[in-house]
């Protein structure tokens, strides 16, 4: 019993002795002023465990991404009329209409005459002779005709003229003047002008990154030799050792640069035609045409036959001249003359001509280059991380001790570590080493203060 109390106490001031030399990043030591103790009790400096949390942090492997598509300008093929040759108009002159008409010129008037005779060989007698017939007593302004008189005569004297007939009316005739046109080359766009977009895409670089995941920490481990030697008797070696933090590497993607858009301007493409352009359109001129005559020769008297006369049943009066001086009716003498008459006006006849044109293929733009984005999601990895929240510290705690530890109490605690299935030995008593090593890990496996018999481990078992 005096052997197993003395490896408590050696225990529990190996670990005292311990705590006071380890310099800052040892636990917190509270131990500084004695605990506020009643006769009776025993207290010990115990390490109170620091407490961790479990944290669970997203961390990025692959950051958001973003894929661009460029789709390019698309194009219809059409068919595009283009205008060679404007319409116009031809004009046609068409000329005015005549149509023929007989007219019947008197060319010599009716007239009575006084003539050698009747029949067809009769002459004309002069006037002189008639007024001689009249002053020889004949009544020649109350004759007859048909009645007959001997006459002596000296003819009459006649001269043919020029008469002018008009044949064809003065018109108008219209001048056409037709349209004028030049060649000339000119430019059609077969292609309009667009924008072609180029895509560079995104660099990306793979990088490798250390996370932690569990902080660097000391804990008490059993010692391999001596450290301090305490008088007058030996116990265990408690050493205070520096654990390393915990790391997990993973390789995650950096983007180094971003994708780039070029674009890039397409001039419109054009190609040559020849067409036909209006220079001057048709034009017409009204010209003055003057009428159309012709010459028709009429005999004309210019002098009087002299005659004289005498009673045809009576011996005239002077030489006699051998024809019978009659009053003879001479019927007017006509002429059949075939004129043109202005039938239609002349006029101008319009012909319209259709404008020329032929197809020549051509491209459209339809729609222009787009770009088209879409995002990937990051991808991330969870990593657990230890966290401290409280540090491990120094304390006393109440302890049993040879003034207030009884066999009977002993047997309580080797009976309940039995039945809680960490004490396999007799339940005689008599704490010792195997008693002890049970008890501390009791308190491992129940998360309580470590360094040897604790009034909380006693208070765990249900015994104080």
């Amino acid at each position: 019993m005096k052997r197993s109390l003395a490896s408590v106490a050696i225990l529990t001031i190996a670990v005292s002795t311990a705590m006071q030399s380890y310099a800052e990043g040892s636990p917190v030591d509270a131990t500084n002023t004695l605990p506020d103790a009643k006769p009776g009790q025993c207290f010990a400096k115990v390490i109170v465990p620091a407490v961790f949390e479990i944290l669970s942090e997203e961390v990025i492997v692959n950051p958001e991404k973003e894929t661009v598509e460029i789709i390019p300008a698309a194009f219809d093929k059409a068919e595009k009329e283009i205008e060679t040759k404007p319409a116009f108009t031809v004009l046609k002159a068409v000329p005015a209409k005549f149509k023929n008409e007989k007219e019947v010129i008197e060319v010599e008037a009716a007239r009575t005459e006084w003539v050698s005779s009747l029949g067809r060989r009769g002459i004309p007698t002069s006037p002189t002779q008639l007024v001689a017939a009249k002053t020889s007593g004949i009544d020649i302004d109350d004759a007859e005709p048909g009645q007959c008189f001997r006459e002596y005569y000296t003819p009459a004297k006649f001269e043919m003229k020029d008469k002018q007939i008009k044949v064809k009316e003065e018109s108008e005739k219209i001048v056409i003047k037709q349209a004028e046109f030049e060649s000339v080359e000119e430019s059609i766009v077969t292609r309009e002008a667009h924008t072609v977009k180029k895509l560079t895409d995104a660099i990306y670089e793979r990088v490798e990154e250390k996370v932690e995941i569990e902080p660097a920490k000391a804990v008490w481990k059993k010692g391999s030799g001596l450290v301090e030697r305490l008088d007058n008797s030996t116990g265990e070696i408690m050493c205070l050792v520096q654990v390393p933090a915990k790391y997990d590497t993973f390789v995650k993607s950096v983007l180094k640069s971003k994708a780039q858009i070029e674009e890039t301007e397409v001039s419109e493409v054009t190609k040559p035609h020849r067409v036909q352009k209006l220079v001057s359109d048709a034009t017409q001129e009204t010209v003055e045409v003057e009428a159309e005559f012709t010459n028709v020769q009429v005999r004309t008297k210019t002098e009087d036959a002299q005659f004289s006369w005498t009673v045809s049943t009576d011996k005239g009066e002077g030489t006699y001249t051998g024809n019978q001086v009659c009053l003879k009716e001479i019927a007017a003498r006509t002429q059949t003359v075939v004129k043109k008459v202005l039938d239609e006006p002349a006029s101008v006849e319009e012909v319209k001509v259709e404008a020329k044109s032929k197809s020549i293929k051509v491209e459209k733009l339809a729609t222009a280059a787009e770009v088209s984005r879409s995002s990937i999601a990051a991808t991330t990895k969870t990593v657990e991380k230890r966290k401290k929240t409280t540090s491990e510290r120094l304390e006393w705690r109440q302890v049993l001790c040879k003034t207030n530890m009884t066999k009977e109490l002993n047997k309580k605690i080797q009976s309940a570590l039995k039945e809680a299935g960490f004490y396999n030995g007799p339940v005689d008593g008599s704490i010792g080493r195997g008693t002890l090593n049970s008890v501390n890990k009791y308190q491992v496996e129940n998360d309580l203060p470590r360094g040897g018999l604790t009034i909380k481990v006693l208070e765990k078992l249900d015994i104080m």
